[in-house]
């Protein structure tokens, strides 16, 4: 495995938490340097600079960057890293848009570039346990419950509220990277409502139904940031030859039936930059876009209802 010296693009709360221990935790890479607009020194990390385009003139020998950036920033600093013939891994979601997600994508293939759209909730082996275990079965029934408090994952975080923050789906999306990874079909969005506070522009809550082919009996999901108290994320599946599988804490435990599987610990963002040093090994990129589909095409048929006004 080879070795490269990677630098983070954006140091907040996920990069904070994640990122850097799974980095410093990790045989391929050496983090070498840091952006942030607030932060003057990090502990652990060599230098940090204001912007990425000083970065790229100052520290020549970072050769791939983590962009941990809001999405509506996601676009152009990933251009701008590829232009610079860095490799990229972007967090969830991968770009505000679809159409800018996709154009990354034509851009790292065209310079020859590794892109990874990363889905960190994937990265639990009880999610790859229980896609084995749906292999060749029949969906009878999905129901997604993904209830969390906005004011303790996104404390005062403004951006999520705006046009292309994408309010309670900035949680969402991790439980439809779930679901369109265990599923032996693919699911379409058949109806959404979105709940929208009256000061804000991306919703609070979202009610959706899903489609596939060959059709389920009952397929939705439930996303709420209003969510006090302990937190749920929930993914239980049933099969028309009558199995019922559970995953629980976002994808970190599967009950079978009832019974609870065994299954190596999760390490979600460690196995993420495990992945993203094999893509490096083999020149490839792993731009699944799936999740992000079916927000976009929430956000195209799904009613809007005005709810209470938000705020911290």
């Amino acid at each position: 495995m080879s070795f490269h010296k990677l630098a983070i693009i954006g140091y907040g709360k996920i990069a904070q938490d994640q990122h850097i221990p799974a980095i410093q935790d990790s045989a391929a890479f050496e983090l070498t340097a840091v952006t942030s607009g607030h932060a003057k020194t990090i502990p652990g990390v060599g230098r940090v600079f204001t912007e990425d385009v000083e970065m790229y003139s100052g520290a020549p020998e970072i050769n791939c960057v983590a962009i941990c950036s809001s999405p509506g920033q996601r676009f152009a600093t990933a251009r701008r890293a590829l232009l610079a013939g860095k490799h990229v891994l972007l967090e969830k979601p991968p770009a505000a848009t679809l159409g800018k997600a996709r154009a990354l994508a034509a851009l790292a293939k065209h310079k020859g570039l590794t892109l990874f759209a990363t889905w960190h909730a994937r990265e639990n082996p009880a999610v790859a346990e229980a896609a084995r275990r749906l292999q060749g079965e029949q969906v009878s029934q999905l129901t997604v419950t993904w209830k969390e408090d906005v004011r303790k994952w996104h404390p005062g975080q403004e951006w999520v509220w705006s046009a292309g923050g994408f309010g309670v789906f900035d949680p969402g999306i991790n439980a439809l990277s779930i679901v369109t990874a265990i599923l032996p079909a693919a699911v379409f969005v058949q109806s959404a409502k979105l709940s929208i506070p009256s000061n804000r522009q991306s919703p609070i809550a979202v009610e959706l139904g899903f489609g596939s082919e060959p059709p389920g009996d009952s397929l939705t999901a439930v996303f709420d940031w209003r969510q006090t108290g302990p937190q749920t994320w929930d993914v239980e599946v049933r099969t028309r030859s009558g199995s019922t599988l559970l995953l629980t804490g976002g994808g970190a435990k599967l009950e079978v039936d009832g019974q609870e599987v065994q299954t190596p610990p999760a390490r979600e963002y460690p196995d993420l930059y495990a992945r993203f040093a094999e893509l490096l090994d083999r020149g490839e990129s792993d731009v699944d876009l799936r999740p992000f589909e079916l927000v976009a095409d929430a956000y195209l048929c799904g009613e809007r209802e005005q709810v209470d006004a938000f705020s911290f």
